[in-house]
């Protein structure tokens, strides 16, 4: 039954990291799923302590934080407004609700909009839209990253059997 359990985690593990580029999932949010599923069907003897649960948690969070904020400061590296950026956030909350297309699209049209109420011209509304899009870019890589580092301290803090 430990074997099912384990091959259980790696495909949990594995949609999880699909998550973290296809944002249709919540990749590290599968990541820490996994762990805390593994944790309570293996027993506590093969398996992680709740202080690294703890940890994966804090890196989900994190993983959250990127992910919202990415936008912002990406529209704001290229010289966004306070509407911009504003814009931008507000387009990816609204842009969740349009799947896939809607979380890319959304913060670049909140950014250009945003810039467009703050009376910029559409070169730089232009320049904060991209500037939000290489932000959600730079987030993704960000949380794929962090993913991987939630995979490997649990195989690491994991008790050998041996």
């Amino acid at each position: 039954m430990e074997l099912f359990w384990w091959l259980f985690t790696i495909v949990l593990f594995a949609v999880g990291l699909i998550g973290t580029i296809a944002p249709v999932l919540p990749g590290t949010t599968i990541i820490l799923a996994a762990a805390i599923i593994h944790r309570l069907t293996v027993g506590a003897e093969k398996s992680v302590g709740w202080k690294t649960i703890v940890v994966l948690a804090l890196l989900t969070l994190l993983s959250y934080v990127f992910d919202f904020l990415g936008s912002y400061f990406g529209a704001k590296y290229f010289g966004a407004t306070k509407w911009g950026a504003f814009g931008a956030i507000v387009g990816a909350l609204i842009g969740l609700f349009f799947g896939v297309i809607g979380l890319f699209v959304g913060p670049v049209i909140g950014a250009v909009a945003g810039e467009f109420i703050a009376g910029k011209r559409m070169i730089d509304a232009g320049r904060a839209g991209w500037g939000s899009l290489l932000g959600n870019i730079g987030a993704m890589v960000a949380k794929l990253i962090i993913a991987l580092a939630m995979i490997t301290i649990f195989l690491v803090a994991v008790p050998s059997p041996f």
